[in-house]
């Protein structure tokens, strides 16, 4: 899988800029994605020392707007932990 498949995006939100602080980042990854694929994609995409990743699996959740049902999508996220003294700026990337 190529590592701009297994990146889809950065998860911009005020927990996630807390998080940030803390040099944890966190991303919208590809479902079959696995950690040590999403640690080589983060390297390879900002240049940096990756420490830990963690991956968080959320389920499809059921939603009903008027009478029309159907399903939010099943995404996956990974909090990234960077090593001492990298950063990323992810405004820019």
């Amino acid at each position: 899988m190529d590592k701009y498949q297994i990146i889809k995006r950065p998860i911009v939100t005020e927990k996630t800029n807390k998080l940030a602080e803390k040099n944890q980042y966190t991303f919208e990854v590809d479902r079959n994605a696995n950690k040590i694929e999403i640690k080589q994609a983060v390297e390879a995409l900002f240049n940096v020392k990756v420490k830990s990743v963690n991956v968080i699996n959320e389920i499809a959740k059921a939603k009903k707007v008027g009478q029309h049902s159907g399903f939010k999508p099943a995404v996956s996220k990974a909090i990234v932990t960077l090593a001492d003294g990298f950063k990323i700026d992810v405004y820019t990337a």
